[in-house]
C-alpha cells in the first residue's frame, strides 16, 4: 500500500525538472520581445519628432532649408523673437481661457446628462445615441456648420432670435468681444458626448448599496450626489479631465474653421499661432518655439496629475 504513495511523491520532482532546468534568460528576452515594438513606436513617432522640434527651435529654418539642407544654429533668437511678440502673450491667455472654459462646460454638461440617463425611461438608449452625433462628426465639418449657424446676417441662430423677439443681429464670430465665447460654446457642444459616455460608464459602477444606505440615513439627493457619487467617480473624473485637457489645449482645426484666429486675433491660441508661424509666415523656427511651449504646458499638467494620483494612492 505504501509503494504507490512513494512513487507519487517521487514523481513530482521528476515532473518539475524541465521547468527548474529551463534557461532563466529566456523570460527577460520574451518580456523585451513584447515591450520592444511599443518602445520602437514611441521613439519613432514621439521621441524623434520631439527632439527634432526642440532642435529646430534653435535653428534658422526656412523653406530654403528643404532644398539645401542648411539650417544654421541661431541660439535663442527664435525664442527671444516669439516672447517679445505681443501676440504670443495674447495667444497664451486665450489658450488658457479657451481650455478652462471648454473643460468646465463639457464636464458639467456631460455629468448632468450622465446622471439624467441613469434613470430608466422610454427612448433612453435612442436619445443617448443621438447625443453622440456631435462627437462622431469631424471637427472641421462641425466648425463649418456652426459658422453658418452663427453667421450674423444669414445664420439660423440670429433668425431664431428675431422670431422670438430678441436681438437677431448678434455678431457671434465677427466681434472681438464675442468670438472667443462663441468658439468655446461650440467646443463645449462637441465635447459633451465624450464626457457623458465616460461618466455614464463610471456611474454604472457605483454600488447601489451606497445609495440605499444614504437613503436610509435620510440624505437628500444633493447630499447623496456630493457624498456618494462624486467621491466614487473621482478616478473617472480625473481621466476625463486629463484627456479633455490634452485634446483641448492643442485644438486647431475648429478655430480655423470658425474664425481663422480672428477677428483682430481675438481667438488666436498657441495652436493657431504655431500653424501661422510655420505654414503661413514660413518661420519654422518660431513655430517650433510655440510648439515647444505647448509641449511644456502639457508636461507640467501631466506632472501635477501624476503627483495627485500618487497622493490619492497613499
Amino acid at each position: 500500500m505504501t509503494t504507490p504513495t512513494v512513487t507519487a511523491r517521487g514523481a513530482a520532482p521528476t515532473a518539475g525538472v524541465p521547468a527548474a532546468t529551463r534557461p532563466r534568460h529566456r523570460r527577460p528576452l520574451a518580456q523585451w520581445g513584447f515591450v520592444a515594438p511599443a518602445v520602437l513606436f514611441m521613439l519613432l513617432f514621439f521621441g524623434y519628432p520631439l527632439v527634432r522640434n526642440v532642435v529646430m527651435s534653435f535653428q534658422h529654418y526656412t523653406p530654403k532649408t528643404f532644398f539645401t539642407g542648411e539650417a544654421p544654429l541661431n541660439g535663442f533668437d527664435n525664442w527671444s523673437a516669439v516672447f517679445r511678440d505681443a501676440l504670443f502673450g495674447k495667444a497664451l491667455w486665450h489658450t488658457l481661457v479657451f481650455t478652462a472654459g471648454s473643460l468646465l462646460g463639457q464636464f458639467c454638461a456631460g455629468l448632468a446628462l450622465a446622471v439624467f440617463f441613469t434613470r430608466r425611461f422610454p427612448l433612453n438608449g435612442v436619445l443617448r445615441s443621438l447625443i453622440l452625433l456631435p462627437w462622431l462628426v469631424p471637427m472641421v465639418v462641425s466648425g463649418i456648420v456652426w459658422r453658418r449657424i452663427l453667421d450674423q446676417d444669414t445664420g439660423v441662430l440670429n433668425s431664431f432670435l428675431d422670431v422670438i423677439g430678441l436681438d437677431g443681429h448678434t455678431p457671434w464670430l465677427t466681434s472681438p468681444h464675442m468670438a472667443l465665447l462663441s468658439v468655446i460654446l461650440v467646443n463645449i457642444w462637441i465635447g459633451i458626448p465624450f464626457n457623458m459616455v465616460i461618466l455614464y460608464g463610471g456611474l454604472q459602477e457605483v454600488p447601489r448599496e451606497l445609495y440605499e444606505a444614504a437613503a436610509l440615513d435620510g440624505a437628500s439627493g444633493w447630499r447623496t450626489f456630493r457624498s456618494v457619487t462624486l467621491p466614487t467617480l473621482r478616478p473617472v473624473i480625473t481621466v476625463v479631465l486629463v484627456l479633455g485637457f490634452m485634446s483641448t489645449v492643442k485644438i486647431l482645426d475648429l478655430i480655423l474653421a470658425l474664425t481663422d484666429g480672428g477677428p483682430a486675433d481675438a481667438t488666436q491660441t498657441l495652436g493657431t499661432l504655431t500653424y501661422q508661424n510655420s505654414f503661413v509666415r514660413l518661420d519654422f523656427g518660431a513655430g517650433a518655439v510655440v510648439g515647444n511651449v505647448l509641449i511644456l504646458i502639457s508636461a507640467v499638467f501631466a506632472v501635477f496629475y501624476l503627483r495627485a494620483n500618487r497622493t490619492e494612492g497613499k
